[in-house]
């Protein structure tokens, strides 16, 4: 499997390595990002004109790539100041209240409750319906707000999505590039999948305390987030309180039904939250504002607006260079790379595996380079196919070990690329919770990388 790397190929890798360090150390990379895509479209086009201009092209496709999650959050959080302003948010959570009494109850508490939801209809949904919900709880239980991202986060994007046993798109995808069937993988990725979250999670959940402990994470850092989520007007009779509290709920509740017998999932998934999210909106405008509640129900909508775009404008920038490592390069740039090409991130991984020699050990080690660099457009799901292929080449040269190794590069794929490591696809939780991405992609590295470490390890035992 050989695979033709240009220029292209390496000022990718460059930036690549720049962008992380950079995130490493706390700085903004939003010009190492336009950097990064006109050095791209200059080299590849070789006109200025054109590389200035696929800047800002590049900047309009991100933003469609990623406007159905910036709705989404949007109508959430628009929804979420109207619970607050009324004070049904107050009624909503004071059931929870009453499990969830410490930081570290309301960790796991939420990460497990994230992952079974997220099993059903994806992560990004579960985060607007949950987060709502449980994240003023979590505050009050002086659990920091970046503890709750991290939950939800890792739970969610990691180990439900990387796992995907009940919708399984997933193992689907890797499963027929390995031409092995779907079983297979799954029952492959069981042990893996186990693995990896457990060791994440712990980690995750020790170096938090860790630093909750040492003071570099405050819980006093909710004070306003907590002010924000508890202010209410007297809007409704209590009963009225208790009743939506109530009616809102099994709303959500028959989304989660009717996703199940529609077999909806991904960006139908999230339509059908988020079209329930602007009735109920609505609903609660005239009843609570009456008179008022045409304009309220506006300004909400311009509220949640304005917190959406503020929240991805630092990551349009970047999202907008990693998406040259995929599909985007043709439709952004053009036609330039060569004809053999599978993409940027797809044949830099086909030629890492075309570099190494084959015994189980590196095989497992190059489907998790391989998976971890695919990874890298933001997706997860981009590169999984190659992964497939890649172990499917793997298991029949060493003659054992192709479901593992496919497992492997699945589970790999996802963690990075599916929303844990790459700043915006793990906006949706940053956003619900009102923390910076990039900060929770820096408190995610260590956990995710020593998960796949022993995860790695793991599966060169079961190979």
């Amino acid at each position: 499997m050989e695979m033709e790397l240009t220029a292209l190929h390496w000022i990718y890798v460059v930036f690549i390595a720049l962008i992380i360090g950079f995130m490493v150390k706390r700085r903004d990379t939003t010009l190492i990002c336009i950097i990064g895509i006109f050095l791209l479209a200059l080299v590849a086009t070789g006109s200025l004109a054109s590389s200035i201009s696929g800047i800002f092209n590049s900047f309009i496709f991100a933003i469609t790539e990623l406007m159905s999650t910036i709705l989404i959050i949007s109508i959430i959080v628009a929804m979420s100041t109207v619970l607050t302003k009324s004070g049904i948010n107050d009624v909503m959570i004071a059931p929870f209240a009453k499990f969830i009494k410490n930081p570290t109850l309301a960790f796991w508490i939420i990460g497990i409750v994230m992952m079974i939801i997220s099993w059903f209809f994806w992560p990004s949904p579960a985060v607007a319906l949950l987060g709502a919900v449980m994240l003023p709880v979590a505050l009050r239980a002086g659990l920091p707000a970046l503890g709750v991202a991290m939950a939800m986060n890792l739970f969610g994007h990691g180990i439900a999505l990387s796992g995907d046993f009940i919708i399984q798109a997933a193992p689907k995808l890797t499963a027929d590039a390995a031409s092995i069937p779907v079983g297979d993988v799954i029952a492959a990725s069981i042990p893996l999948v186990i693995t990896m979250g457990v060791v994440t999670t712990l980690s995750a959940f020790i170096l938090l305390k860790r630093d909750m402990k040492l003071g570099r994470i405050k819980a006093e850092d909710n004070e306003g987030i907590v002010q924000d989520q508890t202010f209410s007007e007297d809007l409704l009779t209590l009963a009225e309180k208790k009743f939506f509290a109530v009616f809102i709920p099994i709303a959500f509740l028959l989304d989660v039904v009717a996703l199940s017998i529609l077999k909806l999932q991904g960006g139908d998934a999230t339509a059908l939250v988020g079209g329930t999210a602007v009735f109920i909106l609505l609903i609660l405008s005239l009843v609570a504002h009456k008179q008022q509640g045409l304009e309220k129900s506006t300004a909400y909508l311009i509220q949640g607006f304005q917190f959406g775009f503020k929240v991805f404008g630092p990551v349009i920038p970047i999202a907008a260079f990693f998406y040259l490592g995929d599909s985007g390069f043709n439709q952004i740039i053009g036609d330039y790379l060569p004809k053999t090409s599978l993409g940027i991130v797809n044949d830099l991984g086909a030629a890492l595996a075309a570099s190494v020699p084959l015994t189980k050990e590196i095989a497992a080690v190059t489907l998790t380079g391989i998976g971890a660099i695919t990874g890298l457009d933001g997706s997860g799901f981009s590169g999984i196919s190659l992964a497939g292929s890649v172990a499917k080449l793997f298991g029949t040269a060493i003659g054992s070990g192709t479901a593992t190794l496919t497992a492997l590069g699945q589970i790999t794929a996802i963690w990075v690329g599916g929303g844990t490591l790459i700043p915006w696809a793990l906006i949706p939780a940053a956003a619900i919770c009102n923390v910076s991405p990039f900060e929770l992609a820096r408190r995610n590295l260590l956990p995710v990388t020593i998960g796949l470490v022993v995860t790695t390890i793991v599966a060169m035992f079961l190979i």
